[in-house]
């Protein structure tokens, strides 16, 4: 059987980690299965995913060949990698691919990790009054975080590693509008503000967002954010 036009199955709810993941492969033109999950949901949500993680989180990314991925900066730089028709990351020997690799930590370490916390903050918190210090301070350190990565990615360049789009350009644009929303980004990240307003722009993926992941009305968030 020629497992390359099998296509793969794809883990998770539309704007969570998944979402990134569906972007690229939607950028490279590959076959995707989409099975909608939200672990952040609860128990029951999680179990679903038991069968194919342990771990139960999104996303999990399944191969044609059956082999399972999970980590979605692991899942964006290996299709990179698979493809470089598509020209999304850094190759090695690339001058860029250092600061592409160390961002691409940066994101799931720094930012993305907090979400694991906010999403039941009873996990850590003793009490209804220190899960509300929780999410408070947590909001504070993912602004923080995009304020510093801000302070330090190139400009004058029209996306974060160069003048064309890549998978880290990617990452950043579905993070950058969960909490504490896009409102607050922009205010924290105003070089990275031009780059995912571009991202949202890009016609390759305007028929993606509207399906997986759309703008609706406040979808950037408060303005006291």
């Amino acid at each position: 059987m020629n497992t390359a036009a099998k296509p793969y199955t794809l883990y998770g709810a539309p704007g969570s980690g998944a979402t990134p993941v569906h972007a690229a492969m939607t950028m490279i033109g590959l076959p995707v299965q989409t099975i909608d999950i939200a672990p952040w949901k609860g128990e029951d949500e999680r179990q679903k995913l038991a069968h194919v993680s342990p771990m139960r989180q999104a996303p999990v990314l399944v191969r044609p060949s059956g082999e399972v991925m999970t980590e979605s900066a692991a899942i964006l730089m290996w299709l990179a990698e698979q493809h470089p028709e598509a020209g999304l990351a850094p190759l090695v020997g690339d001058p860029l691919r250092t600061q592409y690799l160390r961002w691409m930590a940066y994101v799931p370490a720094s930012i993305y990790s907090m979400y694991w916390v906010r999403d039941e903050p009873s996990r850590l918190a003793a009490d209804k009054e220190a899960e509300k210090v929780i999410l408070e301070r947590t909001r504070e350190r993912i602004a923080e975080c995009w304020r510093l990565m801000d302070a330090q990615v190139p400009r004058g360049t029209s996306y974060l590693l160069g003048d064309r789009i890549g998978v880290l350009d990617i990452y950043v644009t579905v993070v950058s509008r969960w909490t504490p929303g896009r409102t607050r980004f922009y205010r924290e990240a105003p070089r990275m503000a031009e780059v995912v307003r571009r991202v949202d722009a890009d016609p390759r993926l305007a028929d993606f967002w509207a399906a997986r992941f759309p703008f609706k009305q406040g979808w950037e968030g408060p303005e006291t954010a």
